[in-house]
């Protein structure tokens, strides 16, 4: 009779599972549909626009009901360190790969692997740009160069009278101050805003130059230039190489402009005033990028205005673009956004909601 029973038992538990195997095979669901785990992997957590994109992360993975793991490098120098954590996501398997490449030839073999194996991956902010065709499944980033563009605008506005009246003799000096020449997104923005503000000075009729560090901006005829536009690069992004980069900029003659391109060449530039550099009144200064000290910084008059992304929609379509991605949908490229702002409008709703701190 023990045998029986057991027997039977056993079968009952048999018939159990095939019909649970069934009723998943039917309703085309697995044990871990629902549990998708996306890489996000950042340029890192030094500037709090990083914080705020985890934000956007977070919020569309609890909206889309997968799990995701947020990473990044202490600092944006740190390239072998994200090729670590790359490595570290990969070896998970994920559904998805969000990446913000610090340097695209850095990553070149993970990014096969990642095609290999057929895990999609989604860039973000300046995303991996010239990445290999069919590697990266769409971007979700800002269009660095016309936001660039938008600073050089009012930046122009505000000098016009001084560009009009330069001359060869005694020229304006526009200094676009840049923490790297690798980031897409910082050589996009600094391109942007060179060929802008180039473009123009020229359709006044005054002679223009670009010069500096990036050579595929550089134009014009430096030696005969009555407005020179000069592209500084801090030794590192670090905030020292940065404050000292922005001192040098400080005691340049005839400075009547800076731009700066991120966060980080406006901490720079900040710190080297607070350490007794002078900013003089008469140079028009924009920056890229929020933050408490930027903020302040516009709020006092003491910047022109600055340029804003959207780093909430940067960190939500990324995850969005991810889980789109790894369930086989045909994604493309999207446009997150940038706007202006200055001491007029920047408690503005629509304004206020991309300023982080």
């Amino acid at each position: 009779m023990k045998r029986t029973s057991l027997i039977k038992g056993v079968s009952l538990i048999m018939i159990i599972v095939l019909l649970g195997a069934l009723f998943a095979g039917c309703t085309g669901k697995t044990q871990t549909e629902g549990e998708k785990y996306i890489s996000v992997i950042a340029k890192g957590f030094q500037h709090q626009f990083w914080q705020v994109v985890k934000m956007g992360s977070e919020q569309a993975a609890k909206d889309l009901g997968v799990k995701i793991y947020f990473t990044g490098p202490e600092g944006e120098s740190a390239q072998s360190t994200q090729v670590d954590m790359l490595n570290a996501e990969l070896a998970k398997n994920p559904s998805a790969i969000a990446l913000a490449a610090l340097n695209t030839e850095a990553v070149l073999s993970q990014l096969k692997e990642a095609y290999d194996k057929g895990i999609p991956v989604i860039g973000f902010d300046s995303g991996v740009p010239n990445a290999p065709a069919g590697q990266i499944a769409a971007n979700a980033s800002t269009n660095n160069e016309n936001a660039a563009g938008i600073g050089a605008e009012k930046m122009f506005e505000a000098i016009k009278t001084e560009v009009k009246a330069a001359t060869k003799a005694s020229p304006v000096v526009i200094v676009v101050l840049s923490q790297d020449a690798t980031s897409a997104s910082i050589t996009g923005r600094t391109k942007g805003f060179t060929e802008k503000m180039y473009d123009l000075v020229t359709a006044e009729g005054v002679a223009a130059a670009v010069t500096g560090g990036y050579a595929a901006v550089n134009k014009g005829d430096e030696a005969n230039a009555a407005v020179k536009i000069e592209v500084v690069i801090g030794a590192t992004p670090d905030i020292t190489d940065m404050t000292n980069a922005a001192s040098g900029v400080l005691n340049t003659d005839n400075v009547r402009g800076i731009f700066l391109s991120n966060e980080g060449a406006v901490n720079g530039l900040l710190a080297a005033i607070n350490s007794g550099s002078v900013l003089q009144p008469n140079i028009k200064v924009v920056g890229f990028d929020a933050g408490a000290g930027q903020k302040s910084a516009v709020r006092s008059g003491l910047f022109l205005g600055s340029i804003t992304q959207d780093p909430y929609q940067i960190g939500y379509q990324a995850v969005a673009l991810a889980v789109k991605a790894s369930n086989g949908e045909t994604v493309k490229d999207i446009d997150t956004g940038a706007k202006w702002y200055d001491a007029s409008n920047m408690d503005q709703t629509d304004i206020a909601q991309l300023l982080y701190d």
